[in-house]
């Protein structure tokens, strides 16, 4: 494992780098305790591995710095990013960020709370020749929702409670991580690029749109009876100028109106090329976002399926799509949206396979460093393994399942967890056909993983 550049000391250093490559290779629940047994520390004096993350010794800046760096090395265009926030479930309500809130799992006719903490999270396209992407993560924080003073409280701590609560929207912290990412690319030289951020409905908003960073594009879904506007053609020589002009068609008037002609965009989506059929409008103007920002309405037709080969034909619901780049090309804004939904699959691999959430810490500090940690060790197997282009052939690999006949267009996590697993067991133990046996006079080379301790002491309850 490379050794990464890390701004503390060569001790934290050492033992952060040990935390994440072990976030890899545990075998068990994603704990603290978990990954000191995956690196063989059960045994020592486990206190400055909790105060490494309470005392403010993990810089998750840091961690992403050299995956957003490489990836913004891999190609000249503009970037493609994703933003969304998710929810991790805990059952006690005394940590840190701890909230009941709204389970975007629930059926839809039944609204369903669930404990978790908000998590929000930006995403980089890694793109290929083939026209698909990779959403890898390049940043990620804790977004709590402030706790309400006790019923007794005075007027000055509800008013002080109501200013937190202005401060902790989602759409505020959205634009203030977007002008962090913003300025750690003109930092790194990538002033000139164009920053593109798709996001869902949940972020089309005035809080968003109203601060964007410069030289930065938000592509996002808006609803079908949205009030849109022309640009003013004629302005009075005098007094206020307009910003608004006539109304124009609501998104779903546009989708049926037959003097916009539909075209057909040619798109990567679910691991092959499909055509699409869209509609644009630009420019046009929109109160949420401002009078003076001109921007462009994209709406795509319904996409028909069928559930099975003689099935009824079906369609799915059509799509309203509103961009801050009046001139960008239709295809583009499609295709980045698009790209978007990967981020959902980030969320569900950091989850079920690397166990983000389960640490069991408290303290506001290790909340967010414990969960940037981990998900900055997902983050850089992904980069790690795009940067040698999915090339994993060399390795001892595992053959796969009888059942598993259909091969993925990509490597997925859980083939990269395994390959890695099977690179480091495969020089202590040696399993017949899995992996190739080592020389009896080879030595084994120094590493952050002891496999006896995490095979004897892996539990899904440490």
């Amino acid at each position: 494992m490379k050794q990464v550049e890390y701004p503390g000391s060569p001790r934290h250093a050492r033992r952060l780098a040990q935390h994440v490559f072990s976030q890899l290779t545990c075998l068990g629940t994603h704990t603290i305790t978990g990954l000191l047994t995956t690196c063989g520390k059960q045994f020592t004096d486990w206190t400055a591995d909790y105060r490494m993350y309470r005392h403010g010794r993990v810089e998750a800046d840091s961690l992403f710095a050299p995956v957003r760096r490489s990836l913004c090395q891999r190609g000249k265009g503009p970037i493609v990013t994703a933003l969304d926030d998710t929810r991790l479930r805990k059952a006690g309500k005394k940590t840190y960020g701890v909230k009941y809130m709204r389970d975007p799992l629930g059926p839809p006719f039944h609204t369903n709370l669930t404990l978790a903490q908000r998590f929000l999270q930006i995403s980089m396209a890694c793109t290929a020749k083939d026209g698909s992407a990779r959403m890898i993560p390049v940043d990620c924080t804790h977004a709590p929702i402030p706790c309400k003073p006790k019923r007794r409280a005075s007027e000055r701590e509800w008013r002080a409670y109501k200013e937190r609560v202005k401060k902790a929207r989602i759409g505020v912290v959205a634009a203030q991580r977007l002008h962090r990412m913003r300025d750690a690319l003109n930092a790194e030289g990538q002033d000139q690029r164009r920053l593109w951020v798709a996001v869902d409905g949940g972020y089309t908003n005035r809080s968003v749109l109203k601060n964007l960073p410069e030289n930065t594009t938000l592509v996002g879904r808006i609803r079908a009876d949205t009030k849109l506007y022309y640009v003013p053609e004629m302005q009075k020589p005098k007094g206020r100028k307009k910003c608004y002009g006539l109304q124009a068609p609501t998104p779903d008037e546009l989708r049926q109106d037959d003097s916009h002609p539909w075209q057909d965009i040619s798109v990567f989506f679910g691991g092959k090329r499909r055509v699409l059929r869209a509609k644009q409008l630009r420019p046009v103007r929109w109160r949420v976002a401002g009078g003076e920002k001109n921007l462009q309405l994209v709406v795509l037709a319904p996409t028909p399926y069928r559930l099975t080969k003689t099935g009824r034909l079906l369609y799915r619901k059509p799509a309203f799509l509103i961009c801050t780049d009046p001139h960008a090309s239709l295809k583009d804004i499609i295709q980045y949206y698009l790209w978007r939904w990967d981020i959902e699959v980030n969320f569900r691999d950091q989850k079920t396979l690397l166990g983000v959430g389960e640490a069991q810490v408290r303290m506001p500090e290790a909340v967010q460093n414990v969960t940037a940690s981990s998900v900055a060790a997902y983050a850089m197997l992904l980069t790690a393994a795009e940067t040698q282009n999915n090339d994993i052939t060399q390795a001892p690999t595992l053959p796969p399942p009888k059942w598993q006949r259909t091969k993925s267009h990509r490597t997925t996590t859980m083939t990269l967890i395994r390959s890695l697993r099977n690179q480091l067991l495969g020089r202590s133990i040696h399993f017949s056909g899995f992996a190739v046996q080592r020389n009896a006079d080879s030595k084994r080379q120094k590493s952050y993983f002891d496999p006896n301790s995490a095979l004897l002491y892996a539990s899904r309850y440490s």
